[in-house]
């Protein structure tokens, strides 16, 4: 073997290195809920201050929370990661109200995050889950 093939050799392994498939993400590009609820927070926020619960109306605004959020989310531009979010609006009687949900994934990589908006004639729930795409 001469020193070309070795000088190949080298250069052939260092680019494979660079070229390997992530299973994991890194720590900083992992979804984290505390920033994914203090996003959540906001949008909750400016959507739904100052106004009354109006059935006709929660439809579009859920879709709307949750487009925002989801939009949100992406622009945290965390690769391989896909977003899901669910927002439920209620109207205020006093009563309790119990959400809950079960999921199958890698509690490596996958999250999720919540949080409530409540006035005095409504409240919202929403929950965005990440899941990293293997």
């Amino acid at each position: 073997m001469n020193a070309l093939d070795g000088a190949a050799s080298v250069a052939s392994s260092h680019h494979r290195e660079e070229d390997a498939i992530l299973i994991r993400p890194n720590y900083k590009d992992k979804f984290k809920p505390s920033v994914v609820q203090a996003i959540i927070r906001q949008v909750l926020v400016e959507q739904l201050s100052g106004k009354a619960y109006s059935a006709d109306e929660c439809s579009a605004w859920t879709r709307d929370i949750a487009d925002t959020i989801r939009a949100r989310l992406k622009n945290l531009a965390l690769d391989r990661y896909k977003y899901m979010v669910q927002v439920v609006i209620g109207e205020m009687h006093g009563e309790g109200a119990r959400m809950n949900c079960r999921c199958f994934w890698d509690p490596d990589t996958d999250n999720l995050a919540q949080d409530t908006f409540t006035n005095d004639s409504l409240f919202c729930v929403a929950v965005a889950f990440g899941v990293f795409n293997y």
